[in-house]
């Protein structure tokens, strides 16, 4: 019983010393927190290249004859060959012609990188996207994508073929896609209060000296006879 209270209160005053170094330090904490999320929104606002993004939706058939409905077998076959018709859109038959068509100033190595193709919600459609710091560049190069990829799509897969649903439109509203100002001031904001909790709280650690008279007796385990009061020198010379 005498061990359950003494950890009981072991834990009280454990608590009551970190609301203590915290309170002390709370100006502290919060100015190197805010400073941090600043810094972070500036940067990312002001500095970061934006970025801006258009895409284009297709939807893949199975055969190349249409048809209305399709059974579960030919819904899981399309599925599949999305996968296979993003693999040749990224590949340079596609975006070599495009480059080619297009004259641009790049090679396919560095237009690869911008283009990205991904399934919509695990069904047969499919959405490509090309991300650039220049929105009109972004949309002209899918625009010319849609061109060019679902005829090489069409002589590549004898066994289906493939249908633009949406034709490339900007993103976003024309708004940038990355960087996301606010979450990174959130993500630096959080940065800032972990590094003040942490140096706050190691120079507590390294910090040996005696700050009240709870200190003295919790640490030295003897009775407190007296206090010498602290004088101000001037009312001293007095």
């Amino acid at each position: 019983m005498e061990e359950n209270i003494e950890k009981r209160s072991e834990k009280e005053i454990d608590l009551g010393v970190i609301l203590r170094v915290l309170k002390r330090n709370l100006i502290l904490i919060i100015v190197v927190t805010l400073l941090f999320g600043a810094g972070f929104y500036v940067y990312s606002r002001f500095i970061i290249t934006k970025q801006y993004s258009a895409s284009a939706t297709l939807i893949v058939n199975n055969k190349s004859t249409d048809k209305t409905t399709y059974s579960t077998t030919e819904l899981t076959a399309a599925q599949d060959l999305a996968e296979v018709y993003a693999i040749i859109i990224k590949s340079d038959t596609v975006l070599q012609k495009v480059i080619d068509n297009l004259n641009l100033n790049m090679t396919y190595l560095q237009l690869n990188k911008c283009v990205s193709v991904s399934s919509v919600n695990k069904t047969q459609v499919f959405r490509i996207t090309m991300t650039y710091p220049n929105i009109d560049f972004a949309e002209k190069v899918m625009e010319e994508i849609v061109n060019v990829a679902p005829p090489i799509i069409a002589d590549m897969v004898e066994a289906g073929s493939v249908k633009v649903i949406s034709e490339a439109s900007i993103d976003n509203n024309g708004n940038p896609v990355s960087p996301n100002s606010r979450r990174n001031a959130l993500i630096g904001a959080l940065i800032g209060l972990a590094l003040s909790l942490a140096f706050v709280f190691v120079k507590e650690l390294v910090n040996n000296k005696f700050k009240t008279e709870d200190d003295v007796i919790n640490t030295l385990h003897v009775p407190l006879i007296g206090i010498i009061p602290e004088v101000d020198r001037k009312e001293f010379h007095k």
